[in-house]
């Protein structure tokens, strides 16, 4: 198989894929080491590909083109668990989060958390090691891009999230923000 091919395989693999794929899986599928995967990502982003790199693996962004919505929310590190937990048993999907600092800007990372046991396994590497949640940068105030089957299930998280009391209006210099 040519590298062109194999790039190929590789963005067909993760259009298929339901959850992050691992860059040993992706090797492994086609027939190569890890570093060569490696390798392949930055060639596809290269040309345009849009691939995330998650703590569980590769992901197409703009895969989906479910409905999706920014939220901002505000909790304690003791209500992630059930913050996170509103959103996957509604059907929904965290994409990532996002804090806007004032001196730094928009800092993000993608997430990826669609059941309870993505958030589990979430909180297990957050306390597993000696990082912290990105919002406590801004106070515990911070962003999820959630993705849904409609925006039906969106309007069912936004009230939760509003009647568990996470929810926060944004600023108004917060509004560009997508």
């Amino acid at each position: 198989m040519t590298g062109e091919m194999r790039r190929a395989r590789i963005v067909e693999l993760l259009e298929d894929a339901t959850k992050p794929l691992s860059g040993t899986a992706l090797a492994q599928a086609c027939g190569v080491s890890r570093q060569v995967v490696v390798q392949d990502m930055a060639l596809l982003r290269r040309d345009g590909i849009e691939i995330a790199s998650t703590n569980r693996g590769y992901v197409l962004q703009n895969k989906s083109v479910r409905p999706t919505r920014l939220f901002k929310v505000r909790h304690t590190d003791e209500q992630i668990e059930e913050e996170l937990n509103a959103i996957v048993d509604l059907g929904g999907i965290v994409e990532d989060v996002i804090v806007n600092h004032r001196t730094y800007g928009r800092l993000e990372a993608r997430l990826d958390i669609a059941s309870r046991r993505d958030v589990r396994n979430y909180l297990q590497e957050l306390a597993a090691s000696s990082s912290s949640p990105l919002m406590h940068v801004t106070d515990g105030y911070h962003f999820h891009h959630v993705s849904a089957d409609s925006e039906d299930i969106l309007d069912e998280i936004a009230l939760e999230l509003g009647a568990l009391g996470f929810s926060v209006d944004r600023m108004p210099y917060e509004e560009d923000l997508a």
